[in-house]
């Protein structure tokens, strides 16, 4: 593969690496600022891969005559590609042999503050840049099968003169297959200014990724709405609460977008050309346009949480009126029983042949005329059933 431990660096590559400049961001700026925990679970493919899956490094190349997919096997070929000057994007699938990625981020002369920001997961979302590299990490963010259960996996891009670099941190076949599928079939074939189109379109790729989860969360809402006004069990409850943690965890992700995005247009780098600006100007709607869903089915999950608590409340109402009927009908049943079973001598009816009949038929004629009054008035009625 690429560099083993014991390398030593070419007469070459200590040429061009002494010719960099000496970049100093400022002081805490491209920190890297790690996550307390992962914006949802980890993929299926990062589980079979024990938390980090085998680097594999793939190269589109611009030729003149049209782009050209190859894979990357060694160090050589990514040194061949890159003497030529060729606009050239990077694709590296898995995060499990990081040296090797520092290797290729140092033959493609980006200067190695940028590493941590792209190789400790999970990184911070953010847009950062210094000098003539332009960095962007984000969490390509999906449902496993159900609304309920986020995955997310982390995906950082770097641009600089002629080369683009995407690094996913879950492998995903062919990177970015529908953007591939463009550039080789698009005419004019694509050139070195064109890379930071195709940066904003891989961010774009991403972020439009969330509206069909939005739309799927806020199918799921509706129902669980109908199903809080029908039937209001526990369970409704905690899908609702689980759909509102997905959309906080969205809401984190793009928190940090509205301000870096906005904050990157007015630097001006000169690697952004007039339509990468433009692009990212539009991404700056989209971050804006997804966060006011987000708020929006937000309330949704609120508005799920009262129907909940008052239907939760008109049941227990119904309750308390039950018994109330109950206790209703029954107390002057209950007064009448306890007159008649005091042990008194001198009671008229004590020994009188038709008393208990009597007082059988005094108490159901009692009970039945408060039924009916109650009927009339409307206690009957269950404000609770389900309606259809």
């Amino acid at each position: 593969m690429f560099r083993t431990p014991g390398y030593l660096a070419s007469g070459y590559e200590l040429g061009w690496m002494q010719s960099l400049p000496q970049l100093r961001p400022t002081p805490g700026s491209l920190d890297s600022r790690r996550l307390e925990e992962r914006p949802g679970q980890m993929p299926n493919s990062l589980y079979l891969a024990g938390g980090r899956a085998p680097t594999t490094f793939s190269a589109l190349v611009l030729w003149p005559d049209g782009p050209q997919l190859c894979r990357l096997n060694d160090r050589g070929q990514l040194e061949d590609l890159l003497s030529q000057r060729v606009p050239i994007w990077l694709r590296v699938s898995g995060m499990g042999q990081p040296h090797l990625i520092r290797e290729a981020l140092e033959l493609c002369r980006i200067p190695a503050v940028f590493s941590p920001l792209v190789l400790d997961t999970p990184q911070s979302t953010r847009v950062d840049s210094m000098g003539d590299v332009i960095a962007v990490v984000l969490h390509r963010l999906r449902f496993s099968r159900d609304p309920l259960n986020l995955v997310s996996d982390q995906v950082s891009m770097l641009l600089t003169h002629n080369c683009l670099i995407s690094i996913e941190e879950a492998p995903s076949g062919d990177p970015f297959a529908s953007l591939t599928d463009w550039l080789m079939q698009k005419s004019p074939v694509a050139a070195a200014e064109d890379l930071d189109d195709l940066l904003h379109y891989m961010v774009d790729n991403i972020l439009d990724g969330i509206f069909p989860m939005l739309e799927q969360m806020a199918n799921r809402l509706d129902d669980l709405e109908e199903a809080a006004l029908r039937d209001p069990r526990p369970r409704v409850l905690t899908r609702a609460y689980q759909l509102r943690t997905n959309l906080r965890r969205i809401r984190q992700q793009l928190w940090p977008l509205r301000h870096q995005i906005l904050l990157f247009l007015r630097q001006n780098q000169p690697v952004m050309g007039p339509d990468g600006l433009q692009g990212f100007q539009e991404m700056a709607q989209n971050v804006e346009q997804i966060f006011e869903s987000c708020e929006i089915l937000r309330h949704q999950c609120d508005a799920v949480t009262e129907a909940h608590m008052a239907s939760t409340g008109n049941r227990m109402n119904q309750i308390m009126k039950t018994l109330t009927i109950v206790s209703t009908i029954f107390a002057p049943l209950t007064f009448i029983a306890g007159i008649y079973g005091m042990n008194f001598d001198n009671m008229p009816e004590l020994h009188w042949r038709y008393g208990y009949i009597a007082s059988l038929l005094l108490m159901g004629t009692i009970a039945t005329m408060q039924a009916i009054y109650l009927w009339r008035r409307g206690w009957f009625e269950d404000w609770t059933a389900p309606r259809r």
